[in-house]
């Protein structure tokens, strides 16, 4: 199907439906059986919704859905949950990004709840002797662990917007903790592939290797210590870890990494004190917006580079036809479009409170359209392509040199929640890397983030001015974009975000035109295969596009390809007609996704 999108809503929402078999979450109950909890990625019913990437913490937010809370109480109920059985994506140690929509104002509003640099850190952070530290040593150290958002997020998003307080939306993820969950492949495929580095750190290894093994496929994993912490969390709220013991043991582990002195391993120290956890806030800022096919796309603003690298990418595709488009006009404008956006980010966006970030140039029609006219139906630009100036749009015009994407860890994880009274979340978040720093704090459960990897280590082009470079209190920049779709009456359409570094980007990029322009039932949209180009001389593509006929048709205009078997793990919600709820995730990647509806 490939209808406009005025035409296109009412029949995704019916189409969507019918695929879906209504998955509830299991009855609030917590005996073994809730260990077992099926994933299904799409579901349909009245009262709520929520959606992850794991089955537990789904249900961890359908629960408090269920007792009254709200969607903003679900998403920190799943949040906290995901830090038990996704450990190595998201937790207490990391950040993240979230978006809100207030049904009763008809508003979007955002929390910034990124890491930051140490107030003693400089543009020289991770220079040795004039040279870029080597990334590998640089991610498992201290030195790359940035001051965490994440429970200043949860706290700053209660406040504001929330139903019930701290210490009731975590109290099913301590159960959980406490309790167990089951051991799935993606856990111990995730556990093996940081095996080597997890032995470096004792309290590590002794988490996630029980035993000096890896965890067995079907049995139950326990984090007693992440449990107390959770438990302490209710008890005393979020000081415990800006003012308190928490975070006292978190500037005593990154300054002093605990590391196997048989291991060979140096694990570099951090310089994080108690002064820059204090310091720390998590701030409440305007959304960017951008309009696309008669809709209004919501999601956040510098520190992160999501909002505005998406929405110019939208901006780009907004003249063309891409529902009536061929799959390979489709796919090649979309992948130049992406190449374009990227461009710009890398030499406009950083920390807001350091770099003078034109984000709203950024978003104009008028620079885009600018940018827009480099596209060819029969050629392919060259990457790295230079960027364009926003605040000075001039057709077709390149300014300055070009400067490469930077790498990003590819782990993070999203969850989507919407509550009966029509609020909706969509909340990204991470510790960055598959197993972030690799350093556990002892006794606490939780593993560090290494986002300040996030950063450029040196000027990525010596020519041009990095805003990404390490400051004192400064925010890395992010590729994280949940995004939240109002209609012209300022009510969801649809909600969405992803994990995967860089690619966040593309992946809600073409996750929105599947749905938006090509006439995609959102699983379905989630599902597709993917491509993704950020500036680079080769486009990622899934296995389902790599081999396919439409690889060499795209070749043949000039586009060089690499496999990646596995892009991003997005999950979305979107409001119906009828006034129910879809949840939708992925029905592969990750081990699929968990769908879940208050009444089916």
């Amino acid at each position: 199907m490939r209808r406009p999108v005025a035409r296109n809503l009412a029949v995704l929402a019916v189409g969507a439906a019918v695929l879906s078999v209504g998955a509830a979450a299991p009855p609030a109950q917590h005996d073994e059986r809730s260990r077992y909890t099926p994933k299904v990625p799409v579901a349909v019913g009245h009262g709520g919704a929520v959606s992850s990437v794991d089955a537990d913490a789904s249900a961890a937010g359908i629960e408090v859905l269920r007792k009254g809370g709200n969607a903003v109480d679900a998403a920190v109920a799943t949040a906290a949950a995901l830090g038990v059985t996704e450990p190595y994506s998201a937790g207490v140690g990391g950040g993240g990004y979230f978006v809100h929509y207030d049904a009763r104002s008809r508003t979007v509003h955002t929390i910034d709840g990124r890491e930051t640099a140490p107030l003693t850190a400089d543009s020289g952070l991770f220079l040795e002797n004039g040279a870029p530290l080597p990334f590998a040593e640089a991610v498992s150290s201290g030195l790359g662990v940035g001051t965490p958002g994440t429970p200043a997020t949860w706290q700053r998003a209660l406040d504001s917007w929330g139903r019930r307080d701290l210490a009731t939306v975590l109290e099913p993820a301590e159960r959980l903790a406490r309790d167990g969950f089951t051991v799935d492949e993606t856990f111990r495929a995730q556990t093996a592939a940081n095996e080597t580095r997890f032995r470096y750190f004792p309290d590590t290894a002794e988490l996630f290797l029980p035993g000096g093994e890896l965890p067995a496929v079907g049995s139950t994993f326990k984090n007693p210590d992440l449990a107390r912490t959770y438990k302490e969390l209710r008890r005393e709220g979020v000081d415990a870890v800006y003012r308190g013991d928490i975070g006292r043991e978190i500037v005593r582990t990154v300054n002093r990494p605990p590391v196997d002195p048989d291991s060979g391993w140096t694990a570099r120290p951090g310089e994080l004190s108690a002064r820059d956890l204090a310091a720390y806030r998590a701030k409440t800022q305007p959304p960017t917006r951008t309009s696309y096919r008669g809709l209004d796309v919501y999601s956040i603003a510098p520190s992160s580079s999501g909002g505005t690298t998406v929405g110019e990418a939208l901006n780009i595709l907004e003249r063309t036809g891409l529902s009536k488009a061929s799959d390979v006009q489709y796919l090649h404008r979309s992948i130049e479009a992406s190449r374009i956006a990227f461009a710009d980010r890398g030499r406009w966006v950083g920390d807001p409170a350091f770099e003078d970030v034109p984000t709203g140039e950024l978003l104009s029609q008028r620079f885009a359209d600018s940018r827009a006219c480099l596209i060819q139906d029969d050629a392919v630009l060259t990457s790295p392509l230079a960027p364009g100036d926003p605040r000075h749009p001039r057709p077709c015009a390149t300014d300055g040199k070009a400067a490469p994407t930077t790498y990003e860890g590819e782990n993070t994880t999203h969850l989507t929640t919407a509550d009966r009274w029509g609020n909706v979340v969509a909340y990204t978040l991470t510790i960055e890397q598959t197993g972030g720093s690799g350093i556990t704090v002892p006794g606490r459960g939780f593993l560090l983030n290494n986002e300040l990897t996030d950063f450029s280590f040196a000027p990525a082009n010596p020519a041009v001015h990095d805003p990404n470079l390490p400051g004192p209190g400064k925010r890395p920049r992010s590729s994280i974009a949940p995004t939240i779709v109002l209609d012209r009456h300022d009510r969801p359409v649809v909600a969405l975000g992803s994990p995967g570094g860089s690619t966040i980007i593309t992946t809600v990029l073409q996750t929105l035109t599947g749905f938006l322009d090509r006439g995609l039932p959102l699983v379905d949209a989630i599902a597709a295969p993917r491509a993704s180009q950020r500036n680079t001389a080769q486009t990622d593509l899934e296995p389902g596009l790599y081999d396919s006929e439409l690889r060499q048709r795209l070749e043949a205009i000039g586009h060089s390809f690499r496999e990646n078997p596995e892009i991003g793990a997005a999950t979305a919600v979107q409001r119906l007609p009828d006034g129910r709820w879809l949840a939708a995730a992925e029905k592969v990647r990750r081990g699929g996704g968990s769908a879940m509806v208050v009444r089916p």
